[in-house]
């Protein structure tokens, strides 16, 4: 069986507070993008196995995937096998979710094929112990995530919108930028304090990620991109997650095409 395992962006990410754990705390708003990669399953596999061709996705247990299909058959209580081969156009470690949705697809996949053994509450307990953004990907559908992502309001007050994805290939670990997070230099709450979402999403004003200022300061680039598609007529640019992806929003398919064109001619 083949099915798509789409990408996420964050269209504002704030850092709310950090957890005696190690988690943070956070308010985002999360949106699916077309963007997918593809899975192939095979349910008469006799062992949870998984094959990918890109070489930074592990093809052992502790991809992410695989760890999912595990845990699925481990909380039934029944053995159970799955092949699973990822074909990957999700940039790898991007923020953009690519992994916690393989996860979240195999898990859905899995309920699914048995006759839904889980409900919808017990599978996303299933996802939020593989990652805080897997339960998002179960449905996919934009939604205001709380707790440490785990928590999600969906949210039906946003209009679909063509956007232009640019990816540095940097190498940007999460967990560097969390801890290089200074949370007294944080504001977007603050700015969606005084915006609030009550008339809908509205790119030109709640667009904000805390995390923008730690992975900038690694690698500027990123702030340049950001100002480009902003000169090349996106309504705003934001970086997704802990990066390094930038995306920008524009006004129409047709202007969106265009100008990702140009950026490609140029580059």
């Amino acid at each position: 069986m083949k099915t798509i395992s789409p990408a996420k962006i964050n269209l504002f990410l704030c850092i709310t507070g950090k957890r005696p754990n190690g988690y943070h705390d956070i308010h985002s708003l999360m949106c699916g993008i077309a963007l997918h990669d593809v899975l192939t399953l095979d349910f008469q596999a006799s062992r949870v196995g998984v094959s990918c061709s890109h070489p930074d996705v592990p093809e052992d247990d502790t991809n992410i995937a695989c760890r999912a299909a595990a845990g699925f058959f481990q909380a039934w209580g029944r053995p159970g096998g799955l092949g699973i081969m990822i074909e990957k156009n999700i940039p790898v470690a991007a923020g953009l979710g690519g992994g916690s949705s393989n996860a979240a697809t195999v898990l859905t996949a899995l309920n699914a094929h048995y006759g839904f053994p889980f409900s919808d509450g017990e599978l996303a307990n299933l996802a939020v112990n593989l990652g805080a953004d897997v339960p998002f990907f179960l449905h996919c559908r934009p939604a205001v995530a709380t707790g440490v992502g785990e928590k999600l309001s969906f949210f039906g007050k946003i209009q679909p919108y063509p956007i232009v994805l640019i990816y540095p290939k940097l190498r940007v670990r999460t967990a560097d930028v969390y801890n290089g997070l200074n949370l007294g230099l944080t504001n977007c709450e603050q700015k969606l304090n005084s915006l609030p979402l009550n008339d809908g999403f509205d790119p030109i004003h709640h667009l904000c990620n805390d995390l923008e200022t730690v992975t900038i300061s690694w690698f500027p680039e990123i702030s340049e991109i950001k100002n480009t598609l902003t000169h090349l007529g996106a309504m705003g640019s934001l970086m997704s997650g802990s990066g390094p992806t930038v995306f920008g929003i524009f006004s129409d398919a047709v202007q969106a095409r265009k100008k990702s064109h140009r950026w490609a001619e140029s580059g």
